[in-house]
This record gives structure tokens, sequence and C-alpha cells, in this order.
């Protein structure tokens, strides 16, 4: 798109031309290629935004590799690409690796799955119900700000040793971040939505079903991604204290040992199991709103 000025005048013959009266110029509005070809130039912002996504991640890893061949950098504490990837595919396909790997997906799965349900349900109630949140919101405002790594040792006392503290970490972690997303979410629904459900004869139920809802769904799925990401850092932490095995526990073993390259792998192995969580989450998102607007930080201008 483009603007020029135009200051060619169109005469007309029954009115004649005011002495001293200059020529106004004529603002025009030419269509750009995103007007001309939208479908064209969508493919090539995509394009664009694709291999700028590769191209910076991978310059990265080769200079990263650069450096430790080189001798820029020293190898034996930060090993180089190619040497985490040996040791990674190595220890994979021994069998070492994918113990780890379950031990903490299974603790992030079962914990979020608790967290989401108790925010979500504990939202609603306290986003409908001025009374219900009235009562409990001063307290959860007061334990939101407790780092929640350090109720891991209350855990400890309420379930001892094994997945239970390490699962109510990761799902205490998850039910902040839905029950806030959930109860502003819920707030925020236009009262023109509450009004005309209520001109219609909506029952309560209704109102739930119909109104509050799909209103403020797009919004919960925001936070339920937000805190998929979480979940996997805290469950790191909380592996790195109190547990014998899992990705946490790789990667601070590992450190101790001086085994930086197997340190790397487990960092690697946690990046890719956080990212692949929440790209699950934000599918699984776009699924259940489909009416929803789109990420605009997804492929779009």
């Amino acid at each position: 798109m483009s603007l020029t000025k135009n200051t060619k005048s169109t005469k007309n013959p029954k009115s004649p031309k005011s002495p001293g009266k200059e020529t106004e110029g004529i603002l025009v509005r030419k269509p750009g290629p995103q007007e001309l070809q939208p479908a064209r130039t969508h493919r090539r912002r995509r394009t664009l935004e694709i291999s700028l996504a590769i191209a910076v991640p991978v310059a990265l890893v080769l200079l990263w590799q650069l450096a430790a061949v080189q001798g820029w950098i020293d190898d034996r504490i930060y090993p180089a690409p190619q040497t985490i990837i040996e040791d990674g595919w190595e220890r994979a396909a021994d069998g070492e690796l994918w113990p780890d790997v379950w031990a903490t997906l299974k603790r992030v799965l079962a914990g979020y799955a608790i967290g989401t349900v108790a925010g979500y349900v504990l939202g609603l109630l306290m986003g409908s119900l001025s009374l219900v949140r009235a009562a409990l919101e001063p307290l959860l405002d007061a334990l939101y700000v407790v780092p929640k790594l350090a109720l891991l040792p209350i855990f400890l006392n309420m379930f001892g040793l094994g997945e239970g503290p390490q699962i109510a970490l990761v799902a205490a972690t998850v039910f902040f971040f839905v029950w806030i997303s959930t109860m502003a979410a819920v707030l925020a629904v236009p009262d023109g939505h509450r009004d005309a459900g209520q001109v219609f004869g909506a029952s309560p139920w209704q109102m739930f079903r119909h109104v509050l809802l799909p209103a403020s769904l797009p919004a919960v799925l925001v936070g339920a991604r937000i805190a998929a990401g979480v979940a996997v850092l805290v469950i790191v932490a909380s592996e790195s204290i109190a547990a014998s095995d899992g990705l946490g526990h790789l990667i601070f073993d590992s450190r101790a040992l001086f085994q930086n390259d197997v340190m790397f792998v487990g960092i690697v192995c946690v990046a890719v199991l956080g990212v692949l969580f929440s790209e699950l989450v934000r599918i699984a998102g776009r699924f259940l709103t489909p009416w929803a607007p789109r990420d605009r930080g997804r492929g779009q201008s």
C-alpha cells in the first residue's frame, strides 16, 4: 500500500476558477502487494518467519561448535554440540536416557492434569460467585507469592519420598496459573453477553454453557499453555533436590560428577520436552476453541 499526492485537478466547465485560488492536492491510495496478492504475500511472510526461526538457532549452534573446535571456549566445561549429540544418541540407543525422560514426563502429566482441573473449577466458582471470591481470594493471593519450590519440604512431610511430592509440587504450580487466568477470564466476559442470556431466559447452566464458557475459554487456555512450560521448569528443580531419577536428577548429578556432556544432554531433553508439551496444549486449545482468533505471533502479520 502506498500513498501519493496528486496535484492534477479536474476542471468543471460550469464553475469558473476563482482568481487566486490554488489547486488542492488529492491523496491517492494505491493497493500494495498485500491487497493485490494476499495469498502470495502470506506465503512469503510465512516462509521468511520459518527461515528466521530455523536460521538463528542453527547459526548459534554452529558458532558454538566453531568456538569449541578453535579452542575459544573450554570444551571440557562447554562441550561442542557434536559431542552432545553423539553422547545423547549413544545414551538413547543404549536405553539409559529413556527412563529419566519417562520419569519426568509422567510427573509433569499427572501434576498438570490435577492442577488444571482444580484451578479451572475454582476459577469458575470465584469468577461467577462474588461471595466465594471474597472468601478465598485473599488467601490464594497470599499463597501465590510463595515460591512453589519452598513448598517441597511440606509435600515431603505430607507424602514422604517418592512420586507424591513431585506431582504435588507441579499441581500446585499449575493450579495458580490456571486459577488466575480462569477467574480473570470469567470476570472479563462483557456484561452485554450476560444480559443477552438473561433476556432469553437462560438458566444458570445454560448461562455457563452458552455464555461464560465460550467467552472465557480462549483466555483460560492461554494460561494453561503458560502453565505447561512452567510445570517442566518446576519438575526439573524438584527432581534435582528430592528424586533419584528424572531429567532434573540427571542434569545436577552429571554436573556433580563433572560429566558436562551428559548434563547438556539433559538440558536439551528438557528444552525439547517443554516445547513439545507447550505446543500440544496450544494445538488442543485451537481445536477446542475454533471461534477464537488465532495466535498472531504465529505466521500472521
